[in-house]
């Protein structure tokens, strides 16, 4: 019969599977509910063994939120090919992956959770947002946004967030539609700063000019149109 020797972990492979196991629990239960304890436990160490690595609940906490930021930032990234509609769309469907996947740490990361007013968990709140705009920004291929441009787009990526953690209290409406409106949303604020900005009508019309008659700019038209009808 042979029994099972534990591996020795190293520093940072110990500080990184504890990381993960704290991420997991945190993506299920709110941070507030998890104890150290619960940690260790499942780490499968002892809860001083958690604090030789962390010195409290708070810095993993915050560790944890790093990688978690790390992937949400990561779900912007698309390759520039095809039409931006289609892009966007995908884009939606990575980030509600990751809503969907880590609804209480989503919110946590979102809304601060234990660490409010922690200067880390708010640069990494920023750091997530910032990389959605540079994406953004990509996407459209403009590297020097006029003022309106920058406003349509940090305005969606806000609009973005608060619709997930609406969308987390109960998920009354069905994913794929919140993906597609949200797409949608990216648009039409878009067509209303052209109504105010030439530069930014010739970004929209650049954009429109792109779309397929089956894209989601196009589904868009069509259904406004036959609400006006």
């Amino acid at each position: 019969m042979t029994t099972g020797v534990r591996r020795r972990m190293g520093v940072e492979e110990r500080r990184q599977q504890l990381i993960g196991v704290a991420l997991d629990l945190f993506s299920r239960r709110s941070p507030d509910e998890v104890s150290i304890d619960e940690i260790a436990s499942a780490a499968g160490i002892s809860r001083p063994l958690v604090y030789h690595y962390f010195p409290g609940k708070l810095s993993l906490y915050e560790a944890a939120l790093q990688r978690a930021s790390d992937d949400l930032a990561a779900r912007f990234v698309e390759p520039r090919e095809g039409p931006l509609g289609a892009r966007l769309l995908r884009v939606m469907g990575r980030y509600f992956d990751f809503v969907d996947e880590h609804g209480p740490g989503f919110s946590a990361l979102m809304r601060g959770g234990p660490a409010v007013g922690s200067s880390t968990t708010n640069a990494l709140v920023d750091s997530v947002r910032q990389a959605a705009y540079v994406q953004i920004l990509s996407h459209l291929d403009v590297t020097e946004p006029p003022a309106r441009l920058e406003l349509v787009v940090r305005s969606w990526i806000s609009l973005a967030e608060s619709t997930a953690l609406l969308w987390l209290d109960g998920r009354r409406i069905p994913r794929a539609e919140l993906e597609a409106q949200l797409v949608h949303d990216f648009a039409a604020l878009l067509a209303v700063s052209a109504a105010y900005d030439e530069e930014t009508g010739a970004l929209l019309r650049r954009v429109i000019a792109d779309e397929p008659a089956d894209g989601p700019f196009a589904d868009l038209v069509g259904r406004l149109t036959g609400f006006m009808d």
